[in-house]
């Protein structure tokens, strides 16, 4: 494994009333697969997860009280991302003390609205590009703002000029659509089981908090709001706290699972 790559995780297991699982200090929960014979997990290693041996832990329960232990060390790698230096307004690099208690009051809603997610998958399939755009490899890139502020790049982004339509990249339910700060205007799907994509920087939402969305509803048009050098559309995949690759699970084969 590499850090940033997400990855399907399969157990043959026909026998199980249930598998559980944990790893890297995240809970991993399973489902059944249409056969109904495999459990399944969508699940990966963060951006910057420390390379080295992992333990994945996965214990099957079968119906009548036995316990099966699965578990298996992990090798995780390092990604060898680019470097680079941008520059902003500076009151994304040095923000003033207004503008630190907003950025701290979304911080604990960001916080609320990641802290909880659907009991099952409400994905299906293949999940698709957000935008009908060139994307770029600037997931896990190392950033440099005005000389100052460095952070890592957890996103993908898609030379969307300003006004082009953005899609749900598959089904789920709106848990936040408003502007932030750093995001501009912002609209964050629940897929399931602690898997959310985020849409950022978009000139326009049109969609609310709440609403259920299939997979290639508009969600509203790209743009150049929140810390951004021009218009673009950054998008990102976080499971359970963890910053995935957008790029490797556009490639994943879902189409069979469900």
């Amino acid at each position: 494994m590499v850090a940033g790559a997400p990855e399907l995780i399969r157990v043959a297991a026909p026998d199980a009333a249930q598998v559980d699982g944990d790893w890297l200090g995240r809970k991993i929960e399973f489902f059944r697969a249409k056969d109904g014979r495999t459990w399944l997990a969508l699940a990966g290693v963060d951006v910057e997860a420390p390379v080295g041996s992992s333990m994945l832990h996965i214990g099957v329960k079968i119906a009548g009280g036995e316990t099966r232990d699965l578990s298996k060390p992990v090798e995780i790698h390092a990604a060898h991302y680019r470097t680079e230096t941008i520059n902003v307004e500076p009151k994304f690099v040095e923000p003033r003390p207004e503008e630190l208690k907003r950025i701290e009051a979304e911080s604990a809603l960001k916080e609320k609205v990641f802290g909880a997610s659907l009991a099952e998958p409400v994905w299906n399939g293949d999940f698709r590009a957000p935008v009908a755009a060139r994307p770029t490899d600037s997931f896990g890139v190392r950033r440099t703002f005005n000389g100052k502020l460095a952070s890592i790049h957890k996103g993908m982004d898609f030379r969307a000029a300003s006004g082009t339509p953005v899609h749900a990249a598959n089904s789920g339910v709106v848990v936040l659509a408003r502007p932030l700060y750093y995001e501009g205007n912002c609209v964050v799907i629940d897929h399931g089981l602690g898997l959310f994509t985020l849409s950022m920087h978009l000139s326009r939402i049109d969609v609310h908090e709440g609403a259920r969305v299939v997979k290639g509803q508009r969600l509203g048009l790209s743009g150049a709001t929140g810390r951004v050098t021009g218009p673009h559309l950054h998008w990102a995949v976080r499971w359970q706290g963890a910053y995935l690759d957008p790029a490797q699970l556009l490639k994943m084969d879902l189409a069979r699972v469900r």
